[in-house]
């Protein structure tokens, strides 16, 4: 047998088929729920299960060992720059909330808020918010329930409110070069960041056009409405009461902002704003 054609063998010999990933992935998900919705329990012994049953799939098709270890050393690598961006995410809320920045991001927001655009503005607010921190799940933590506490007041449904807040924090944090998942997908498809978000585009924009449109049109029944801001003064006085509230402090989101389009890597832009949190903490706070 010559040369070329023993190498074409082994590929073939190697290549795994549809059914044996299908099988690894019904395991692991079969698993997963078997632990998490009957048991109640952590999902990290399923994926130990998961990735078992992987390894066993790849070396029945051919591999050894060796070659296996070194797909895993390379999925790795793909996704160690989204496990610091996790924590330095971590780094960033923490010196925005202790350096005023996410207060004063709130503060002004709220005193944009009217009954008939609060639904709008809530989802622009949380939008901003998300984008310029990348996580929607402390965009929900801050920003959101002080939003959900706002329209409670003015008699506005909870779920509308709780929909905005979603809809507005899973759009900026989906199209945020800061948020872990988006640099997590970019990397495993080892597709450039900025070419990855600029594809969302096609569906992201399109899909929160549409949903201000709706909820525009929903928040004009609440317009005539005569709701107590007491809520709100309460909760603008707070902020002034613990934080120095001022629009220098704009300026932080801002230049993240700016560092993001004038396509700065994340790590980089990201460590921008973890400093300029900190020295809002120290020379503002």
């Amino acid at each position: 047998m010559s040369k070329d054609k023993k190498e074409k063998s082994e590929k073939v010999k190697k290549k795994i088929g549809v059914p044996s990933a299908l099988l690894t992935l019904a395991i692991m998900i079969g698993t997963m729920l078997f632990s998490v919705a009957v048991l109640g329990k952590e999902p990290h012994i399923p994926l130990m299960i998961g990735t078992a049953t992987a390894i066993i799939v790849t070396m029945f098709h051919g591999y050894d060992f060796e070659e296996v270890e070194e797909m895993m050393y390379k999925g790795i690598r793909h996704a160690l720059p989204a496990i610091v961006i996790i924590m330095l995410v971590g780094l960033v809320i923490g010196s925005w909330i202790g350096g005023g920045v996410v207060a004063t991001m709130i503060y002004y927001g709220l005193r944009l808020i009217n009954p008939t655009y609060f639904l709008v503005v809530v989802i622009i607010l949380c939008s901003v918010v998300a984008l310029a921190i990348g996580s929607s799940w402390s965009t929900m933590a801050t920003v959101g329930v002080a939003c959900m506490g706002i329209g409670i007041s003015m008699g506005i449904s909870s779920g509308m409110v709780a929909g905005a807040v979603i809809c507005g924090s899973y759009f900026g944090d989906k199209m945020s070069p800061l948020s872990d998942t988006t640099n997590l997908a970019s990397g495993l498809t080892e597709v450039p960041l900025f070419e990855h978000i600029k594809h969302m585009f096609y569906t992201t924009i399109p899909a929160i056009v549409i949903t201000l449109i709706v909820y525009f049109f929903i928040g004009l029944q609440y317009g005539n409405r005569n709701f107590n801001s007491g809520k709100i003064n309460k909760i603008l006085n707070t902020m002034n009461d613990n934080f120095t509230i001022t629009p220098w402090l704009l300026l932080v989101p801002a230049i993240v902002i700016i560092l993001v389009v004038l396509k700065v890597p994340a790590i980089p832009a990201i460590c921008a704003g973890v400093i300029l949190g900190f020295f809002s903490q120290i020379f503002i706070q």
